[in-house]
């Protein structure tokens, strides 16, 4: 139990600014092993979210609290998910192969690509979640960072590290199984206590979703990064919220 706690904690100081896990070591296997709890904190982060709507829906319009909830989510993970879309973006779009994609990657300025990448992620989850209906925002608001999170538990399990035993995906290649078994369960429990009976079909259709992304990373590529998965993250985070729009008309 004490094992599974740290775990935990480890979870929650790697997808967090929070200083959660400062007395723990992160080494790769750890690192590995705590993306079990990845879509738990994911969870966490969203009910912090809906507090936050909740308490600040009453006194300001719902374009400046929506606006704010895009921006908290970015503080609370210190923007890595975002780097990650903006480095793939750029090496898939200057990359003409593999090696060209991650050689582009690595460098640490970001292109007009990943400069545009970044623009309309932020725009999409903003307008997507102001268009969500209000009796579906809660659920909302929950169900986007557990499921982006899952996806990254899923890319990383049925992958290898590209870069295998250096850099920070290092710990993509302790990934197997158990972390893979964890996650999913407590992403589909959670997903039907949110949804009820739909969410069974919110979790076929993410579900395939999911698994089209891992193969096209799988051809493309031949793995994952760290940059990989954080850009599977906020992909599957749009997908996520353009989801619960289609529930109203289901």
């Amino acid at each position: 139990m004490k094992r599974l706690w740290e775990e935990f904690r480890i979870a929650g100081g790697f997808l967090t600014v929070f200083p959660v896990a400062d007395d723990l070591s992160g080494d790769p296997q750890r690192l590995g092993r705590g993306m079990a709890f990845w879509p738990a904190i994911g969870l966490l982060m969203g009910l912090g979210l809906v507090a936050m709507d909740q308490a600040l829906t009453s006194l300001i319009p719902r374009a400046v609290v929506d606006s704010l909830l895009v921006l908290t989510m970015i503080a609370i993970t210190g923007a890595v998910h975002l780097d990650g879309i903006a480095d793939l973006c750029d090496g898939l779009a200057g990359g003409k192969d593999r090696e060209g994609v991650l050689r582009i990657m690595k460098e640490s300025r970001v292109g007009a690509f990943g400069v545009i990448s970044l623009v309309m992620v932020l725009l999409l989850k903003y307008v997507i979640l102001h268009n969500v209906p209000v009796q579906l925002k809660p659920q909302a608001l929950i169900f986007m960072p557990m499921a982006g999170r899952w996806v990254q538990v899923l890319l990383a399990a049925y992958n290898s590290s590209i870069r295998s035993g250096t850099g920070s995906g290092a710990f993509v290649d302790h990934v197997g199984k158990r972390e893979f078994f964890i996650a999913t369960a407590t992403f589909c429990v959670a997903t039907l206590v949110l949804f009820a009976l739909k969410g069974l079909a919110v979790l076929l259709v993410f579900g395939l979703v999911g698994v089209l992304l891992l193969r096209y990373f799988q051809h493309r590529l031949g793995g994952v990064t760290s940059d990989v998965l954080g850009a599977g993250n906020e992909v599957m985070e749009i997908f996520a919220l353009l989801l619960v729009v289609l529930l109203k008309h289901a």
